[in-house]
């Protein structure tokens, strides 16, 4: 088939996974061929981020080009208020999104997997097919309620091999027409979190992990901002969900071996929509790509879970670093890789750049980059060697050189320490330099980048720095409140989008 104008685009999301459980990043306990192959076939990004470690923010930042602090999700969307919502409520109303402007220019457009982003049985503008899971917190991978271009049903087997089935059918529809599509693929697995991970259910990847040392996974000892997350979870939360695994997780042997088999049926999964594309045809007019939504630490530093598993909040590279792989016959060479600094919210410019769509967002400074100099061999026009991130009270920027933490200061007062990582001789960010004279001079310098950069890319009402409010949750009310006063409280949406 000769390659279209416009490109088929393929986005694969896992839910909740670093970079280094893949064995194209390293990992040798972990069971996955298809996505070596795609590795192979393409180009891997060695230093991809998140900019949020939060399953929400960061499928809003990939759908906007944009930071929490512009769209307004700076937490996970917490489903069990879903009764509270307005109707039909869905996050990014009102703002310019990659499917949305996609199906303007002529796409055809899917989702298949985990929304996350609001009302699961309607659907987010810019789908023509819809078909998702009723929780946005994975509390199984079986047994789950599906709406399905509005009708809602249930189904017992596997999220993930359902959502396969349904993308590749989409893609059948497809093949015969001249219409690009774009298929969006959020699986919601591995996840890692409990219930989900604690199951009984086996999957067929299961045994191989039955007798794994899972060696990969590192014991630490617990961290003390662990502890006082869990310990404000559980204060201000309630007891809805199973913060204690934070603690536990990383040596609970059938959590970490289910964690890994998880993966595994990603893996197949991806497989599975790579044989369907060569066998439709399409592969060449396919622009494919494999991230995750956020990273997640399984033991490192001493918690489980992401970046607001402790508090203060952290953007470790064991919670910040996501898998990111692309594959396009056309544009981009087999087997490379990438060292420079790339988010995985560079996606949303990126595919609008290979549809020959803009990637603005009216009066908003987009801080996503298209990736398409770097897939093409050309570094030189990338611009700064440097991304940034955000965790409600923790700004980041992090470099080839060092990651440093910026806390919230309230009129002067910082109850956190910042915190900086000369990650290129300290890889695992275990010691702490902030206090070391020596790294003054570095520290200033990062601080001052992170509030230009924030100064030119926030929307003052989401700006929490600044007395905004998040949209739907927050994991830091008390904080908030504190420095905004007790009537300041999550919001649903901001006058003009």
């Amino acid at each position: 088939m000769s390659q279209k104008k416009q490109p088929n685009i393929v986005l694969i999301f896992t839910d909740n996974q670093q970079a280094s459980t893949l064995a194209c990043y390293g990992n040798s306990e972990i069971h996955t061929p298809n996505l070596d192959r795609l590795a192979q076939q393409g180009m891997v990004f060695d230093n991809a981020f998140c900019p949020n470690a939060f399953c929400s923010p960061c499928r809003a930042s990939v759908l906007t080009g944009l930071l929490p602090s512009q769209h307004g999700v700076h937490s996970w969307i917490d489903d069990r208020n879903m009764a509270e919502w307005p109707e039909n409520w869905h996050a990014l109303d009102g703002l310019r999104t990659l499917p949305g402007t996609l199906q303007q220019a002529g796409y055809k457009t899917a989702l298949c997997g985990k929304y996350h982003l609001g009302e699961p049985t309607s659907v987010m503008d810019g789908f023509d097919y819809w078909c998702t899971m009723a929780d946005g917190h994975v509390r199984s991978f079986y047994r789950n309620p599906i709406t399905e271009n509005g009708e809602t049903y249930d189904h017992n087997g596997h999220t993930v091999d359902l959502f396969t089935q349904r993308g590749i059918g989409f893609m059948e529809e497809q093949a015969a027409s001249d219409t690009p599509f774009f298929l969006y693929l959020p699986y919601p697995a591995p996840y890692g979190h409990w219930p989900a991970t604690r199951e009984a259910d086996r999957n067929r990847f299961s045994a191989l992990y039955d007798d794994c040392p899972m060696t990969s996974i590192p014991r630490e000892g617990l961290s003390k901002e662990a502890v006082e997350a869990y310990l404000l979870r559980h204060t201000y939360s309630g007891d809805g969900l199973d913060y204690s695994m934070i603690l536990r997780a990383p040596n609970d042997l059938p959590t970490l071996r289910n964690y890994y088999a998880q993966i595994s049926m990603v893996d197949d999964g991806v497989g599975q929509i790579m044989d369907a594309l060569e066998r439709l045809g399409l592969a060449e007019d396919t622009i494919l790509v494999f991230t995750s939504d956020h990273g997640m630490s399984v033991g490192q530093h001493g918690f489980w879970g992401h970046g607001a598993a402790t508090y203060p909040s952290n953007m470790h590279k064991a919670a910040h670093s996501v898998p990111l792989l692309v594959r396009h016959g056309p544009s981009v060479g087999a087997n490379q890789r990438s060292s420079t600094m790339v988010s995985n919210m560079d996606l949303y410019s990126t595919l609008l750049d290979y549809a020959g769509q803009p990637n603005d967002q009216g009066a908003l400074n987009v801080p996503s980059r298209s990736l398409r100099p770097l897939l093409n061999g050309q570094s030189g026009d990338w611009g700064e060697d440097a991304v940034y991130s955000e965790q409600e009270e923790t700004r980041v920027i992090r470099t080839a050189e060092f990651a440093y933490f910026k806390r919230f200061k309230a009129d002067g007062d910082n109850p956190f320490s910042d915190a900086l990582y000369d990650v290129a001789n300290d890889p695992s960010e275990t010691a702490n330099l902030i206090s070391d004279p020596a790294f003054a001079d570095v520290c200033a310098d990062l601080a001052a980048r992170i509030d230009t950069f924030f100064d030119a890319h926030t929307l003052p009402a989401a700006d929490l720095w600044k007395g905004g409010t998040p949209k739907q949750n927050t994991e830091r009310a008390e904080l908030w409140r504190a420095a905004w006063g007790r009537d300041w409280a999550p919001t649903y949406a901001y006058d003009g989008g």
